[in-house]
């Protein structure tokens, strides 16, 4: 065991502790949606098309239906090959349209919105666990108005990944090292950057491992092991449950804002067992490792084959080389340079608030987890309008806000998220009805 290892709460104490958070959100993405069915009533459009029929939808769908195989060959000379797109969503749409009268179409819209609501659920799990009920509200409260929130509601994996990596790490912080395994391989099923879960899962493994044996080798191990023999408390035992409700104590001065805790680092307890880690290692990988080479395999261009079908779509890793060339360029002329200044702003918010999470001591799988996915999504060679969308899983980057928005008083709080949530609102409709998410 480890002292991140807490005792599970029952399922109907843990929806009932969540409910606050999940009927917030479930109400922020309403208006969302509200919202573009108006505007695109406006237009002649149907916004449940827009959800399920265009873009990256399409080739899932194409996928589910029909298999891999499907390619489109451009002008230009480059192949846009379906073998991009990871398997577990399409796999999804097929298993719901097989059983139920839904369509591909429809069921990877279903698998999003049930999606949606287990990724918020799994946010405000992790928020909690680390800073405390209120904060956890407020963490999915603001993941919910991010501006490009509306891709949440659409038939894409994002909200499939991002449940699958939020619960993967609440289950690492929670010592069930198995079940974060297997979550860790789902995601690697799921998107490219459920390389990001594996790599938590891998580090704060091999932590802790690292760990164990500094401590059985400490001045300590000897009565460690004579209370293993024993039967002492410290052989094994579980940490104590974190003192949720702690964290939700009022501020005298104010009477609403909460004291979070220091966020748990991670460290090892007496007797833990190394083989549920050791299994989590071995386990977290699979899904991703497995679908990249089959890939290869199919393609007849080995481990590497993956790689060149995304080089098929001209996307890479340059270490965001193309990125900066893509805002350098924005500066040659006036009205572009406007938009150039909001890319750095942007790239800069999001480095800010990666630098106050390290401050801030977020737990380490959290940080490795964001780390790799802020990596990832900005130094892609390509598809630079899709950056704020790849950057939708990475939400610890949102608890310094979330910490900032739980100290505010309750009713100063709810007035910040209804007019953010308005305004994201009405961007997303009119992102949606114009180039929307590539």
């Amino acid at each position: 065991m480890t002292d991140l290892e807490t005792r599970p709460a029952p399922p109907d104490s843990a929806l009932r502790r969540a409910a606050p958070a999940l009927l917030g959100y479930a109400a922020v993405r309403a208006l969302g949606l509200l919202a573009l069915v108006l505007w695109s009533a406006a237009r002649d459009k149907s916004a449940y098309t827009l959800l399920t029929a265009r873009w990256d939808s399409l080739w899932y769908t194409r996928v589910a239906e029909l298999g891999y195989g499907y390619e489109v060959r451009l002008p230009n000379g480059d192949v846009h090959s379906n073998l991009a797109f990871f398997p577990l969503l399409p796999w999804l749409e097929r298993g719901i349209a097989a059983v139920t009268p839904l369509s591909h179409a429809d069921a990877g819209f279903v698998v999003s919105l049930l999606a949606s609501l287990a990724a918020a659920w799994g946010v405000f799990a992790v928020a909690d666990h680390v800073y405390g009920r209120r904060a956890g509200v407020c963490a999915v409260l603001v993941w919910a108005v991010l501006p490009v929130g509306i891709v949440q509601s659409m038939a894409y994996s994002e909200s499939l990944f991002t449940a699958l990596a939020a619960w993967s790490l609440y289950a690492v912080l929670t010592g069930r090292w198995v079940t974060a395994g297997v979550l860790a391989s789902l995601a690697g099923l799921t998107r490219p950057v459920g390389l990001a879960v594996v790599a938590a899962v891998w580090v704060t493994a091999i932590v802790a491992f690292r760990r164990d044996r500094s401590a059985a080798g400490g001045p300590s191990s000897e009565r460690r092991r004579s209370a293993a023999r024993t039967g002492g408390a410290d052989a094994g035992e579980r940490a104590p449950e974190p003192a949720a409700e702690d964290s939700d104590r009022r501020d005298p001065g104010t009477g609403d804002a909460p004291h979070p805790p220091r966020a748990p680092g991670v460290r090892s307890a007496a007797g833990a067992h190394p083989l549920p880690r050791a299994l989590a290692l071995l386990i977290a990988p699979l899904g991703a490792a497995a679908y990249v080479l089959w890939v290869g395999h199919r393609t007849g261009k080995g481990p590497l084959g993956y790689l060149d079908v995304q080089a098929g779509w001209r996307n890479g890793f340059d270490g965001g080389y193309a990125f900066a060339r893509f805002v350098g360029e924005k500066f040659t002329s006036f009205p572009s340079a406007l938009a150039g200044v909001g890319l750095i702003v942007g790239v800069g918010l999001v480095l800010w608030l990666y630098v106050v999470g390290v401050r801030q001591r977020q737990p380490l799988p959290l940080l490795v987890y964001t780390g790799v996915v802020t990596v990832l999504a900005l130094c892609a060679s390509s598809y630079f309008g899709s950056k704020p969308r790849l950057l939708l899983p990475a939400f610890p980057l949102l608890f310094p806000l979330a910490l900032a928005l739980a100290r505010l008083r309750t009713s100063r709080s709810v007035l910040v998220v209804c007019g953010i949530a308005l305004a994201s609102a009405v961007y997303g409709a009119f992102w949606l009805n114009g180039s929307g998410p590539p």
